[in-house]
Order: structure tokens, then sequence, then C-alpha cells
């Protein structure tokens, strides 16, 4: 080759390198030069809706069914993401998956009945088909498994699913342990699947059997940097809280809404539009009150995670209390179903 051919290679050849650079950058942050953006702590903007076919819907365990939601081409997830569920009745429920990752022609989810719950669940149990579509939202993902040296996963009972395809998803000599409790063993789904992926790194307690799991068993020897992922009911997530080792980090799922820090206290809500004034008491929400002069106001899953009753704040300070609103929609909005004012007055653009 002539020194001549020689240099236009080198060129051509430092060309594409530099494109094929770029191009990669430019996909790691749209915004380049600009630093890719952080994403929101306190949740994911909501996705577009999705008809799936439910292909199968079986019992599981003990109060438990699971859904098999089939449709082409699905968006991928990760490990600790959920749907939003459009039931029939207009209810919108929210459960994780936990079927497979790479499988993107259909989502796996798995739901226990609520004997005393709001209807979700029972219309899940009772009313739903193979052969039926449904609308889904999603995949979202507020619990996702983070990079730790070491990892401790507490489930309780259905709080086994997001928790799932996090073990399915450790790589090989990664450390972990998990404790799975629950009423009985006849209740706890995917306990033989758990048993094959944990082996000895599980801790099964059934309540009937065992009593109540020893937390501070499982977090002995606890490594600094230990990732603690717990999903369960608010007692079990609470205990977990408190007999949290120094030196670990806490990741909850949880299934309610969060509580109050300092309690409810009642508190005057202006309503600018309509021109109202109404009282929010202690013991009741604003989406109450609200709809108490606005009974047309939207609202479905009243547990601040689907975004249906989301009003904009014109002034006051927000307790927010929700799972979904981005740091940037929590300025000057709010979710009427599950958070308060952070003081005795807030102002409404209803």
């Amino acid at each position: 080759m002539t020194p001549k051919l020689r240099t236009v290679a080198l060129v051509t050849g430092a060309a594409l390198l530099t494109r094929r650079a770029l191009r990669r950058r430019v996909r790691r942050s749209p915004l380049w030069p600009l630093p890719a953006l952080d994403p929101p702590i306190s949740g994911r903007p909501r996705s577009r809706a999705l008809k799936l076919l439910v292909t199968a819907h079986e019992m599981i365990a003990d109060g438990v069914v699971q859904l098999r939601l089939e449709g082409p081409g699905l968006p991928r997830w990760e490990p600790g993401a959920h749907l939003d569920l459009v039931l029939p009745s207009g209810l919108v429920r929210q459960y994780s998956l936990c079927g497979d990752t790479e499988d993107t022609s259909a989502y796996t989810i798995a739901t226990r009945l609520a004997a005393d719950g709001r209807g979700g669940s029972r219309e899940v149990h009772e009313q739903l088909a193979e052969g039926m579509e449904l609308e889904v939202r999603g995949p979202r993902n507020r619990f996702p498994l983070a990079d730790a040296p070491a990892y401790v996963f507490v489930a309780g009972g259905i709080g086994i699913t997001p928790i799932l395809p996090m073990l399915r998803a450790l790589p090989d000599g990664a450390e972990w342990r998990l404790l799975y409790g629950g009423r009985t063993r006849a209740s706890m789904p995917f306990l033989e699947e758990v048993r094959k992926l944990a082996g000895d790194r599980l801790a099964v307690v059934a309540e009937d059997e065992d009593g109540r799991p020893d937390l501070a068993a499982l977090f002995a020897d606890t490594a600094e940097g230990t990732a603690v992922y717990c999903c369960g009911p608010e007692g079990l997530m609470a205990a977990v809280q408190e007999a949290l080792p120094e030196g670990a980090t806490l990741h909850l799922e949880r299934f309610a809404p969060r509580a109050g820090t300092d309690g409810d206290t009642e508190f005057a809500l202006e309503l600018r539009r309509t021109g109202r004034t109404l009282t929010v008491p202690a013991g009741s929400t604003v989406l109450a009150a609200v709809r108490r002069e606005l009974p047309d106001t939207a609202y479905s899953c009243e547990q601040g995670f689907c975004g249906t009753c989301r009003q904009r704040v014109l002034e006051g300070e927000i307790e927010h209390r929700d799972e979904l609103l981005t740091d940037a929609e929590r300025r000057d909005s709010m979710l009427i179903c599950v958070s308060r004012a952070r003081g005795d007055r807030l102002v409404l653009d209803m």
C-alpha cells in the first residue's frame, strides 16, 4: 500500500471509530454534550396503554391467583417493575411482574385475595378469565435492583413477587440470602421455585409453625454496604426498618401508602375555581372531602399508585405520601387520595 493510500485508510478508520463512539454516547444521553440526566427519584412518567389477552388464570397458592397476559412485542422490564392493570370495572390496580424478564410475548403477575380490601383483588380472582382482553399500563419500576456487595431479601407472602425476578437476575457468585415468610406454607406462592433458586441461602418462616421471623439472626454479620430488599405487610417492613444494621441500605416496596411522619391533622382546603373552602379532618383524605362537594372527581386506586386523582396545587406545602410522582411533578401537584397538607391550609386548582 502506498503512503498516500495508507494515510487515507487511517483517516477513514479513525472517522468511523469516532462516529460509532459518538453514536453510543448520544444513545446514553440524548442531550449530549450535556451530562446524562439521573432518573426521577420518586417515580417514572406514565406509559402508554397496552391491550393484552389473558391466556392463563390459575390458583398457585391458597388465596393467590396468577395471570399470564400475552401480546406481541411487549416492552422489556427489569426486576422490581410493576404494571397498572385496568380492570373491567374501571378500577386500576398495581401488580409486580414476576415472570421471565426475557419473555417479550407475555407478562406474568400474581395477586392475593384481600377479603377486607376494596374490590380489586376480588375482581381479579372472581371475574377475570382466560380469553378476556385487559388494558395495562407500564411497566414502571420504583423498586430496582441496585449494585451492591451483598444482598438480604425479606418477603412476606405475596411480597415475593417483585423479589423473585431479582433472585433470577443475581450474577453467579453474588452474596445473598432470603427470608420468606407467610401465614402458612400453603399460602406462600412460588415456594418450590424459591427453594430451587436459593438452596441453603433460604429461611422459610411459616407463622402457624414458627411464629415471627428472627430478624436479629437474619441480620447478624451483615457486611457494610449490604442492600436489604423488603416487600410485604406494613408490620414486616416496619420491623425490618427497626432491625436494619448500621451500614446497610434499605429498599422497600409498599402495598399501601406510607404513613405520615407526624400523624394526620385537620386542615382547610380551598378549591379555587369552584370558590369553596372545605375542612379535611384528621381521619379522612383530601379525596373524600373533595368528592363530597364534587362527586364526579376522578379517582381509582386510592393508594397513591395510579395517578388518576392528581391535582394541581396553587398554595400550601404538601406532605407527599404517594409512590408515583417525580420530584418535578411534586413541586406543584399531588395525589389527593393519599397526600395531605403539611400545615393548616392547601389550595387546589379545582
